[in-house]
């Protein structure tokens, strides 16, 4: 049986994984290097531990895995994010992936292998791992240093740089290689990121918002779930990879309040599903073909090795970093990893690589995941060495340029125009790309809903005319609000354009009617060039227009209106105000001198500390350091009190030298594994008459203390017939009130011996 197999390969899979994982992880190595090396055990290329044979189901499993992976990679990355990186880090990112990828291509071109192969050779070395770096840093305690934090953001950025990327490649191989246009690809790539990150954000946070206040806390996970699948299923339905829908509904999850609470429902998911995909990466490799290339992927790993700091440094420096600090980043970002295998399978599975590119991306990420940490700790003194032996001349220059880029940043912050105008290019610029994608993608669109839609004999086409009705109306409040930005921007360029001219007054109108007219023949020809003209639509330019027309007249005030709406929810969505998280330390500036540094740590589920406060664990005084700051549940408190009390998850921020945040990281993470003992479920409520002569008589509630004393609640008290709910503590007990104890049995059952001892030892 079909299902069965599938369910011992499954098995064989985690199995191997957890055990091969935990032993690397016990080594000090990364556990995706387990994962690979348990793949390439008991794949169908090493007899006779051939486990798992069937191509076909090691290639199911590599995708089920490379979802969840691409969308907990996502859930890392979301729009707020890239706004506090910065346009410069951005830049710093593209700059170096670019240099990346020119020398990857010269590498290839020295190889003499065909354009290809040395495309997906350059995509392949042109990007890091961010889950790898993420590890090698914390473990390391680089991560809150400012190098640390650049090279995170570094890496963060180049999944992006690596999702554009695969992109490319996925329509080169489909296309037809060099017939392909990158431009077009790259148009259409926006287009249905815009189209499908505006309809998720607007769609998404309503959902989970409406299903945490009504439904159970399993039901808005299984929704997410669906929604995952179905958006890799529309990436690919759409011409891309199921890599790009994962990504990006991570990425939009990341932008909801609800982003923790996802985070850890899908936390076992996606270190399943993780291990799965780098396991059926580890499968599809032929040990002989590692073999046989081995001197190739060292010469590969060693040209990764210098160039990937080479070409992240130039990055660095191209936005105003200093030599040593750039060094520093660029050593740091060297280890390669998922998005080099997802490149490789692309490339194999189409059909446009050989094997052996998927042996070269796994034999060069194992190579520079063990170098990685070697140079992220000697970063500071390796980028020092070459820092004090930099010439003279350099150093002048470095310094000249640096002027230089603060002049032009003074420039561009007293350019009024372009301040006033920007925020207009861009909502422009996003908008186009919505109608684009609604219109580029609109022939999908209807096959999926084709069926859905009530078909008439008497009127055949009448499913189109209800799609095609509805997908106009949709793209016309954009269309509208394209107009109305182009119309302020050429009013605002006309007035700027013609002052202190002496007919500034005749002038004005004629250059804004000259802008807009322009303007308005580009719109045309956009419009011209994306409608769907052919097949079933063809149509569809004078019906739309006709359509456009009756509806403007009649909607037009609701279509400002409903778009308005629009702009609002969306900025809502980014302009929160940024709390203090774990992964954003307020302090950036270099802070070697003091000798000081922050590290943070996870309080396992079994963690000794757990139920603790801070004063009780006198981390000062036991090891000098102290505690920062503590996340829990997404939510930073920073400088918190004695009185905090710490619990499993929580994540802490420790401040002290280095031998004194490593003693209280490792007393924070002991666990014994000492059970806690929960009687939530036995909790009832409890009837107790208080017996003559007690001595609670006469006293209130506040004096008592029953809940210190005995561990229960009085829920009520009954009086000779009068009822009391929820007492307050200036409430008096009497002999004979029958008291309504909210506990579990043994505090209920330690009460009454408690009383009725008290009440015997006073009648005596």
């Amino acid at each position: 049986m079909h299902g069965i197999d599938f369910i011992k390969d499954l098995a064989v899979v985690m199995l191997v994984a957890g055990l091969v994982g935990w032993a690397c992880h016990r080594a000090g190595l990364s556990v995706v290097v387990g994962y690979l090396m348990a793949g390439m055990v008991v794949g169908p290329y090493t007899p006779p531990f051939s486990l798992v044979s069937d191509i076909g189901r090691i290639e199911t499993l590599a995708q089920v895995g490379l979802i969840f992976l691409m969308f907990s990679i996502g859930m890392g990355l979301s729009l707020r994010k890239l706004r506090r990186l910065g346009l410069s880090l951005m830049v710093a990112t593209f700059t170096g992936a670019i240099i990346m990828y020119n020398l990857s291509r010269a590498v290839g071109g020295a190889l003499d292998w065909p354009p290809v192969e040395t495309a997906f050779l350059a995509a392949m070395l042109m990007v890091s791992s961010s889950a790898i770096i993420s590890k090698v840093l914390h473990e390391t305690g680089a991560t809150h240093e400012k190098s640390g934090q650049l090279a995170m953001g570094v890496s963060v950025l180049e999944d992006v740089v690596a999702i554009v990327m695969l992109t490319i490649l996925n329509s080169l191989v489909q296309i037809g290689g060099a017939k392909a246009s990158i431009g077009e690809t790259l148009g259409l790539l926006g287009a249905f990121i815009a189209l499908a990150g505006i309809g998720g954000m607007l769609i998404v946070p309503w959902l989970l918002k409406k299903m945490s206040l009504s439904a159970g806390e399993e039901l808005p996970t299984i929704v997410v779930a669906g929604l995952l699948f179905v958006l890799a299923f529309l990436a690919d339905k759409a011409g891309f990879s199921l890599a790009l829908g994962a990504f990006m509904l991570g990425a939009i999850v990341a932008e909801t309040p609800h982003k923790t609470q996802v985070s850890r429902a899908f936390e076992g998911m996606r270190d399943v599903f993780s291990a799965v995909f780098f396991v059926s990466i580890g499968m599809l490799i032929d040990l002989r073909a590692v073999l046989d290339s081995w001197l190739l992927i060292v010469g590969i790993a060693a040209f990764v090795l210098v160039a990937r700091p080479f070409a992240v440094t130039m990055g660095m420096l191209v936005i105003g970093g200093s030599t040593r600090e750039s060094l520093r980043v660029g050593l740091s970002v060297t280890p390669l990893g998922e998005f080099s295998f997802i490149i490789a399978q692309l490339g194999v599975t189409a059909g446009a690589v050989p094997r052996r590119f998927q042996a070269l991306a796994v034999g060069v990420s194992l190579i520079t995941t063990l170098v990685g940490p070697w140079l992220i700790r000697r970063s500071e003194s390796i980028s020092g060495w070459i820092a004090a032996r930099q010439p003279r001349w350099l150093a002048a220059w470095e310094e000249y340029y640096h002027r230089w880029l603060e002049r032009l940043q003074r420039r561009q912050q007293k350019n009024v125009l372009w301040q006033l105008s920007k925020r207009r290019v861009i909502q422009i610029t996003v908008e186009i790309l919505l109608v684009t994608g609604l219109l580029v993608f609109s022939e999908q669109m209807f096959g999926l809903v084709r069926d859905y839609l009530p078909v008439d004999r008497t009127y055949p086409r009448g499913a189109e005319i209800i799609f095609w009705s509805v997908l106009v109306l949709v793209a016309l409040a954009p269309l509208i609000a394209i107009w109305r930005n182009i119309s302020a921007l050429s009013l605002l360029y006309a007035q700027v354009s013609t002052a202190g001219q002496p007919k500034a007054a005749t002038l004005a109108p004629i250059v804004e009617l000259g802008l807009k007219g322009g303007a308005g023949l580009l719109l045309l020809l956009w419009l011209s060039a994306i409608l769907p003209i052919s097949g079933m639509a063809r149509w569809l330019p004078l019906a739309a227009v006709g359509v456009v027309l009756l509806v403007f007249v009649l909607l037009r005030r609701r279509l400002i209106y409903w778009h308005s709406v629009l702009e609002v929810e969306l900025k809502e969505m980014f302009d929160e105000d940024n709390k203090f998280t774990g992964s954003i330390a307020p302090w950036l500036a270099a802070h070697s001198d003091w000798n000081v540094t922050l590290t943070d740590c996870v309080l396992p589920d079994l963690a000794d500390c757990r139920g603790r406060t801070l004063g009780e664990l006198a981390l000062r005084s036991k090891f000098g350091c102290t505690v920062a700051g503590v996340e829990r549940q997404g939510v930073m408190v920073g400088n918190p009190t004695r009185e905090m009390v710490l619990y499993p998850r929580d994540k802490v921020l420790l401040l002290g030298d280095a031998q004194q945040v490593d003693a209280g990281k490792k007393f924070l993470q002991q666990a014994s594994g000492a059970p806690t003992i929960s009687n939530f479920d036995e909790v009832r409520m409890e009837a107790v008459e208080l017996p003559e002569g007690s001595e609670l008589y006469g006293q209130t509630l506040a004096e008592l203390g029953l809940s210190a004393a005995y561990g229960v609640q009085v829920a009520g008290i009954n009086r000779r017939g009068m009822r009391m709910l929820n007492p307050g503590g200036t409430e008096k007990l009497f002999d004979g009130d029958d008291l309504l104890l909210l506990g579990s049995p043994d505090q209920i059952a330690a009460f009454k011996i408690g009383v009725r001892g008290k009440a015997k030892s006073t009648g005596a």
